[in-house]
């Protein structure tokens, strides 16, 4: 059975196999994608959403859901793919951590229907998904805030004007904050760097 208590209880494995499996699996399934506005690997942001998710408490599964929270959204990796190398607990989080991104046709979905949607879709999520979510838009938001320290201007690299992706942040933090002293911790360390980055 998988595990989903505290990393921190004791005799949990400091390291596994298992994870190294993932953290490699991310690496490569990410390899060439650099992080929006700067020529980061990509791979730097889901493992940090990992170490975040590590040092907030939460289990194996939880922390390689972190690791591969965007292989299915941003890579050709399918959720059958992570279910088969990984089990459900870990494709389950990934799946609901994903955005459908492609209409029927194969198009690009309008920014905002895609965002509305994966809110709705994040209301009645368990508290394992909010938290990946949560890790995952702590640190969004700390890379936003360092490449405005160095003068980068980011926000035309996005799919949606300023406005809207600051909208965007505090509906998730709206949505996912609850519930848990975990995601409480998480939400209102992103509220502390939207705060910062909303000036």
């Amino acid at each position: 059975m998988s595990d989903l208590s505290l990393s921190s209880s004791p005799g949990a494995p400091l390291f596994s196999l298992r994870f190294e499996d993932a953290l490699r699996f991310a690496a490569t399934s990410h390899e060439g994608q650099t992080r929006r506005a700067s020529e980061t690997p990509y791979v730097q942001h889901v493992v940090a959403v990992a170490w975040i998710l590590g040092r907030s408490g939460f289990g194996e599964d939880v922390v390689i859901a972190g690791l591969l929270h965007d292989v299915v959204e941003d890579t050709a990796v399918t959720i059958e793919e992570v279910a088969a190398r990984f089990g459900p607990v870990v494709a389950d989080l990934v799946e609901r951590c994903s955005e459908i991104k492609n209409d029927a046709t194969g198009r690009m979905r309008p920014w905002i229907d895609r965002k509305r949607d994966h809110l709705a879709a994040l209301a009645d999520a368990p508290v394992e998904a909010r938290a990946v979510i949560l890790a995952d838009k702590i640190h969004n938001l700390t890379s936003i805030e360092y490449d405005l320290s160095l003068g980068r201007d980011v926000w035309p690299a996005f799919h949606a004007d300023r406005a809207e992706v600051l909208w965007y942040y505090q509906a998730i933090l709206d949505c996912c904050g609850r519930d848990d002293p975990r995601l409480e911790r998480l939400s209102a360390c992103c509220r502390e760097i939207l705060a910062r980055v909303s000036l």
